[in-house]
């Protein structure tokens, strides 16, 4: 039964040696490790017959079978660093890389041109006094128009082309001015002075000149004895900050519910310099945004008494600022990503 076994794991070595040869990567090696090293491999099937041996060749035919597995791990290790070698050289010969190379050198990131733009409005802004406010993008109708002074019957609600949402009465803003409410409602009766920036959403024919989203900043003044003549100084010192000392601005009136006396406020063509051309459509001014005074009727819903409190509002479009102030003919530019527009500015 010894000799049996003796010649049985000579015969095991000998084979699983000449079989590791013709073994050339990795899943060739763990296939040859299992059907030669594992639990049920022939070599280890001879350990489960040793109690079978005459007990005084016992000890010799253990460590006969002990010097194979030995023997066959050693062999195993050695070959599979040589095939590790072997496919590192290859990678190296078909993946080099030359360390001498320059290196490329990475792209500076750039602010976006109307972010650069709603910087410049806020620091403006915040120079005469006034706080940053946020208000949410997904408003009620009530926020919206009721409280505006624009029940549902009224026809100034075809000035918005809105989005409405599954749930009712649930729709995307269409403008900043539903934060006006938000604000006095959160500070009566305290005096406020503050701006309002924030994405608003229009169902519009998209154009040079109009998208369905866009970036607007709310100017909400309400406090005692506030006048036009307040609006007026606060908005031609922003027009100077934002166009220069030397720019002309004037102010003609126009219509908003929520306001009432209602304006725009128009800069001097800075194209012509009020000649008129394609730019101002001949007129030789560019509107910049609409303003007025608080309607008594928005002051109450919001809290303040209007025979006491009184205050006004505007508000601008950003895309439409940076338009004038950087003279780009288009607003669809500045979300067409395209690297050779916005790398114009820093």
């Amino acid at each position: 039964m010894a000799q049996d076994i003796l010649k049985e794991l000579d015969d095991i070595q000998v084979a699983s040696l000449k079989s590791l040869e013709g073994v050339q990567d990795e899943a060739g090696l763990q296939a040859w490790k299992t059907g030669n090293l594992g639990k049920s491999s022939p070599l280890m099937q001879t350990f489960t017959q040793l109690g079978k041996v005459e007990a005084a060749l016992r000890p010799h035919v253990g460590q006969t079978a002990s010097l194979v597995k030995q023997a066959l791990e050693s062999a195993f290790e050695h070959r599979s660093q040589q095939i590790k070698q072997a496919s590192l050289q290859s990678n190296l010969a078909g993946e080099w890389l030359d360390v001498t190379l320059p290196g490329r050198q990475p792209i500076i990131g750039r602010l976006h041109p109307v972010t650069l733009t709603l910087r410049q409005i806020v620091h403006i802004f915040g120079e005469m006094g006034f706080q940053v406010f946020r208000s949410r993008e997904v408003e009620t109708d009530e926020f919206n128009f009721e409280l505006l002074n624009i029940p549902a019957y009224h026809p100034a609600r075809d000035m918005w082309d809105t989005f409405h949402t599954t749930v009712p009465n649930v729709i995307l803003r269409t403008h900043t001015s539903p934060g006006q409410i938000h604000v006095m409602r959160k500070y009566c009766p305290e005096p406020i002075r503050a701006i309002l920036p924030g994405m608003c959403y229009r169902y519009e024919q998209m154009d040079a000149r109009h998208e369905s989203q866009m970036l607007q900043v709310e100017v909400l003044v309400v406090g005692k004895h506030i006048t036009l003549g307040d609006l007026k100084g606060t908005l031609i010192e922003f027009a100077k900050g934002m166009y220069g000392e030397n720019v002309r601005s004037r102010f003609r009136p126009s219509y908003f519910p929520f306001t009432e006396p209602s304006g725009d406020l128009e800069i001097e063509c800075f194209i012509c310099h009020g000649k008129g051309c394609k730019a101002c459509r001949g007129s030789g001014w560019l509107e910049i945004m609409g303003c007025g005074m608080l309607h008594p009727t928005v002051l109450k819903n919001g809290g303040y008494d209007p025979e006491i409190y009184s205050g006004f509002a505007a508000g601008m479009g950003v895309e439409r600022v940076a338009m004038l102030r950087n003279s780009v003919e288009e607003i669809r530019y500045f979300y067409g990503n395209d690297i050779r527009f916005l790398e114009q500015f820093s």
